[in-house]
């Protein structure tokens, strides 16, 4: 290159003057063999005494301004050295790298670095106008205490939907009934084995006539009520037909309805609790009719009720008995008095009479073994047990209840008639009525046996034995 052009190249020019044999030549658009000859040059001497620069506004200064090409005047190489050489932009570049940090943290610090490492500025001097800016940090959600503290919507009011338009309210499911609805629910097969019979023979018929009463007692004696009661009801019922007092199939269904449950109602009465302390109450009963379970319930009915009850094992014979009723005991919260298996029933009721003195029980109950009501050795010894009973606290025993299976229909009737003679029964508690048609019975041991219906089983819960209410009754059977 001749000396006439040094000017025009500039401080950059006379650096790399000495060291470059054959420098490349340059152009208006910049050199040709730019990357071959910067990798062809010795090492850089040592740096002359920098010169002063050229007055603002002088023909030198201007040229001055024309920066050579990047990969030509080596700046690639000053680029590496740091910021602190990197012109106007990489010091802008800096300041909103530093804003940025401030604001996202170490983590955008981070990111950061390397898009700054690798800026540099461009051959006019302008820098890199293609760089895109850094992104804002995102907007900071809510804090959590903030959303708390903003109240909830308010329900709507009720028979509202919160812009005053009234709600019509839907229907309870089945599944929610009361005590009525589970009552109904387990006479069900009771209902179609007497009311529906009934129904039956009525259906179509415009007048009671001969025909209509003997189909009527026909369905009234299938229904188990027994032969003495549904000849009664029959007899009842000729006579107002002949006094022109039933003259309808309708008013003969109602009229039948209120026979029914006056029969219910005639007798009724509810085991409750005496003054004495403690109470007795012995439970008798042929085998497999529901004695021990009906005795578990009772214990947990009245322990709910903040009595304290003592079970007595009395049935010291079939097998697991005693079992039985240790894990009735334990569900009810009642103490077990119990011996060994086949010791004296009397035994044991006199043993848990005065434990449950001792102890201050207000209510004992009796098991006792299950025996056919035709074996009458079997039903001496039933009344050695309330003999005892009796030394051990005189009145006592206070209640004997009689459970009956309502699956055994007319036999039921037999059974209550041989224990109301052996030990005298206060009480009937019928069970099993949710699993049989034969629940017309009870009407039967009502009218001919004059001893109240006191429980009534309709299901296994401990809520499914229930006092007997004729009312109730007679409201879910028709």
């Amino acid at each position: 290159m001749s000396e006439e052009e040094q000017p025009k190249r500039g401080l950059f020019g006379r650096l790399f003057r000495k060291g470059a044999e054959a420098p490349a030549e340059a152009t208006a658009d910049g050199p040709s063999e730019a990357p071959e000859a910067v990798a062809e040059l010795p090492a850089v001497p040592e740096e002359p005494e920098a010169e002063t620069p050229p007055p603002a506004g002088s023909p030198e200064a201007a040229e001055e301004l024309e920066a050579p090409d990047a990969e030509d005047s080596g700046l690639g190489e000053l680029a590496e050295e740091g910021p602190a050489r990197r012109g106007l932009f990489s010091r802008m570049f800096g300041l909103r790298e530093s804003d940025t940090k401030e604001q996202e943290g170490p983590a955008a610090e981070a990111e950061a670095l390397p898009e700054a490492a690798g800026a540099a500025p461009s051959a006019d001097g302008t820098g890199d106008q293609g760089l895109d800016a850094p992104e804002l940090p995102p907007e900071p959600e809510p804090a959590p205490e903030a959303l708390a503290a903003e109240p909830p919507p308010s329900p709507p009011a009720e028979g509202g939907d919160g812009h005053g338009q009234e709600l019509r309210r839907e229907p309870e499911p089945e599944t929610s009934r009361g005590l009525f609805g589970r009552l109904r629910s387990g006479l069900s097969k009771t209902r179609k084995g007497l009311v529906q019979k009934v129904d039956r023979v009525l259906l179509g018929k415009k007048e009671i006539d001969a025909d209509t009463l003997e189909e009527l007692e026909e369905a009234l004696v299938s229904a188990d009520l027994g032969v003495h009661t549904s000849l009664r009801l029959i007899a009842g019922i000729q006579e107002r037909v002949s006094r022109k007092e039933l003259t309808s199939p309708e008013a003969l269904r109602e009229h039948l309805r209120r026979e029914i449950r006056a029969i219910l109602a005639a007798d009724q009465g509810h085991f409750e609790l005496g003054a004495a302390r403690p109470q007795v109450l012995m439970v008798v009963g042929v085998n497999g009719v529901g004695k021990t379970t009906t005795i578990g319930k009772l214990a947990a009915q009245y322990h709910r009720r903040g009595y304290k009850v003592l079970l007595a094992a009395g049935d010291t014979f079939r097998a697991a008995a005693v079992e039985q009723l240790q894990i009735w005991g334990e569900r009810a919260g009642a103490q077990v008095v119990r011996h060994q298996d086949g010791s004296d029933p009397a035994a044991v009721a006199f043993d848990a009479v005065e434990a449950a003195k001792a102890r201050g029980a207000d209510l004992v109950i009796v098991d006792t073994a299950g025996r056919l009501h035709t074996k009458s050795n079997l039903m001496e010894e039933l009344k050695k047990v309330r003999r005892v009973i009796g030394k051990a606290m005189p009145g006592a025993p206070h209640q004997v209840l009689l459970v009956l299976d309502a699956t055994t229909g007319q036999n039921a009737i037999n059974q209550a008639k041989i224990f109301r003679d052996a030990v005298d029964v206060d009480g009937i508690v019928l069970t099993k009525l949710d699993g049989t048609a034969k629940g017309g019975v009870i009407v039967g041991i009502c009218d001919e046996l004059k001893i109240p219906v006191q429980f009534i089983g309709i299901g296994e819960q401990v809520d499914d034995l229930r006092p007997f209410d004729a009312e109730e009754f007679v409201a879910a059977l028709f």
